[in-house]
């Protein structure tokens, strides 16, 4: 598997491939850093912007009635941008089971392939995106008077900048060879399609099954961007079997990039880099550790209770891993814990955590399903904690005949330094919370909060604020958030063709009428959504069933708080299960264990997990025993 969360499949300085591979690299260095420092610098912005919007708001009393609409036209622009370098570096989400498995020959045609394919969407959606973009002209913020084309240029630019470095990658790191078959091969299939249009526009629902099962499938699995996936299939389906324009596609494609409350998606991943940067995450391990670290598996406890706690701070599950695995993984080593045990736990403590607000998978089913988002981080808490006691129970009975001679046990006063210098970053997530709950700031404002926090708390108080490391951060920030924001529009404009086409209305019909009302309903539910997790990971599969699936659960008699609680741990765990898990190999990776050291360990946990869901879909009220109903 490949997604965001692993490193880049070609080395970055590969060999020349091909008598243009030192031309493209070049090219591609120079657009590279431009576009870089362009995302980088528009993160920044976005923080000051939304910080302001608050200290108006709260503090003078005086809200910037221009400060949503500046952020909502600079937050598609950062989306765009960061969708390029994420494209650039190899970071979209993407399966490559398949490739990982093929003949290096075979590998090398397929990663070909994973760019002449989304080049191909790229080509055909570019004069609708800048139709779309010159009929959003006329239309005028009430606030800044401000053209919408500004905002909706971002879409024809980001798109067109995405070719180019898709272009300039194929030839950095291929054969000429091996793109002329993949260029012929992706080529030839469009003038299958274009050729048998006549042929499948009468089929009706059947070509549902040809563009978003077939299709779909058979890109996601040779190692195609699932963003471009989703996207290629829709524009299709649209253009070869409907008569709608392709520029309404387009449309949906910034209607899902748009909403506001997504905003808190690079903010929050920027500040999980943020609690690592400034030693934090560092402080609050090792006050777990010094209270735990004595006891039979302690250090364990203290990864699931550390993953619980730097949760409520990031909402990005691979900042949390990557804040806590390098900290707490030598320790545990030295002490004989198996390396495959240990990214076992540390990726079913990834699926465990995923209902901690301020998760971006809660933020992405209350932006596209309307569910309060203020319930959803309420709701979120206890959940996790019934999970991690299940987990808890495996690691008590595989760490039952631990060693501990050689352990140094802490005093009280030791614990209790510890516990001072820990303080603020334990804080934080309950500052987060309450700033939300109480009304200070809204989700998508309050990161912004803890950024402040997190900064005053590294410069005075631990004294460890590496400015080197600031724009690597935001970098970094822009691309993973490119990657996901970019993967909820094209899901969105899946959705809708899925909804144009009726097969909203017949899904929502053969859902209601499963046997076993309410249970059975949740039963099916859990089990679509282990498979959609493990193979489209948590944001595309909410984006795209979240909108028919929530109206279904409601109308059975359940509470769309426990609905989404399930739904997410029962996401969870397709995400970080291997085989198809791309949350699992993402664990991998940043604790560099080799995926097949985990395996042997994992099913013991992934059966907690499965436990502790079970736990929470029967008893709801473990979902909404704190909303204030």
């Amino acid at each position: 598997m490949h997604s965001s969360f692993a490193q880049d499949a070609v080395p970055a300085e590969a060999p020349s491939r091909n008598p243009l591979s030192a031309w493209a690299r070049r090219l591609d260095s120079g657009l590279g850093a431009t576009v870089e420092t362009a995302a980088a610098g528009l993160v920044l912005v976005e923080i000051f912007v939304l910080l302001a919007g608050v200290i108006a708001r709260y503090v003078f009393h005086k809200p910037l009635i221009w400060s949503d609409e500046l952020a909502s036209v600079l937050f598609l622009w950062l989306s765009m941008l960061g969708a390029v370098v994420a494209l650039r570096r190899g970071e979209h989400m993407r399966m490559t089971g398949l490739v990982n498995r093929a003949s290096p020959a075979t590998a090398a045609l397929l990663e070909a392939l994973a760019l002449t394919i989304p080049l191909a969407f790229l080509a055909l959606v570019m004069w609708p995106a800048f139709e779309y973009a010159y009929e959003e002209m006329p239309v005028v913020s009430p606030a800044m008077e401000l053209s919408n084309a500004w905002r909706a240029s971002a879409i024809p630019i980001g798109l067109g900048l995405m070719g180019v470095v898709a272009l300039l990658r194929l030839f950095r790191f291929h054969q000429l060879r091996h793109i002329a078959i993949a260029v012929g091969a992706t080529v030839a299939v469009a003038l299958v399609f274009w050729l048998l249009g006549p042929v499948l526009a009468p089929l009706g629902k059947i070509n549902l099954i040809i563009f978003f099962v077939i299709l779909v499938a058979a890109c996601v699995f040779s190692g195609v961007p699932i963003a471009f996936s989703f996207a290629l299939a829709t524009f299709a389906y649209l253009g070869l079997t409907t008569r709608t324009p392709m520029l309404v596609m387009v449309g949906r494609l910034d209607e899902g990039m748009s909403h506001l409350i997504l905003l808190a998606v690079p903010l929050f991943i920027f500040l999980g880099a943020l609690i690592e940067m400034t030693g934090m995450a560092k402080a609050m391990i090792q006050f777990l550790a010094s209270l735990l670290g004595h006891v039979k598996g302690g250090l364990s406890y203290v990864l699931i209770g550390a993953m619980y706690l730097v949760s409520g701070i990031s909402g990005s599950k691979i900042a949390d891993m990557a804040a806590i695995a390098p900290v707490l993984f030598p320790e545990m080593k030295k002490r004989g814990a198996k390396p495959g045990d240990l990214v076992a736990l540390l990726s079913a403590t990834g699926a465990q955590t995923e209902t901690i607000p301020p998760s971006i998978v809660l933020i992405t089913i209350g932006s596209v399903t309307g569910v309060s988002i203020a319930a959803l981080f309420t709701g979120g808490l206890l959940p996790a904690v019934v999970v991690g006691a299940f987990l808890c129970a495996v690691v008590a009975w595989r760490y039952r005949a631990d060693d501990l001679s050689g352990v140094r046990r802490y005093g009280k006063a030791e614990i209790g330094r510890f516990l001072l210098v820990a303080l603020p970053a334990i804080a934080l997530p309950f500052v987060i919370r309450a700033a939300v709950v109480e009304g200070v700031a809204t989700a998508t404002e309050v990161s912004t909060i803890g950024i402040v926090y997190s900064v005053i708390v590294g410069i005075f108080i631990h004294r460890q604020f590496d400015l080197k490391r600031l724009k690597p951060m935001l970098v970094e920030t822009a691309s993973l958030t490119g990657a996901i924001i970019f993967i909820v529009g094209c899901a969105t404009a899946m959705a809708w063709g899925l909804t144009q086409s009726g097969f909203s209305q017949d899904l929502a019909n053969a859902m209601k009428n499963m046997p076993g009302g309410a249970i059975g309903f949740m039963v099916i539910s859990i089990v679509a959504f282990v498979v959609l997790g493990s193979v489209l990971e948590g944001i595309p599969a909410i984006v795209l069933f979240g909108p028919l699936l929530f109206p279904i659960a409601k109308a059975v008699g359940i509470h769309e708080v426990h609905y989404a609680m399930v739904v997410i741990f029962a996401m969870g765990i397709g995400l970080f299960a291997p085989p198809f898990g791309v949350g699992y190999y993402g664990a991998c990776a940043i604790s560099k264990i080799h995926p097949d050291e985990g395996l042997p360990h994992i099913g013991g946990y992934i059966l907690a997990l499965l436990g502790g869901l079970a736990v929470v879909a029967a008893i709801p009220w473990i979902s909404i025993g704190f909303l204030k109903i």
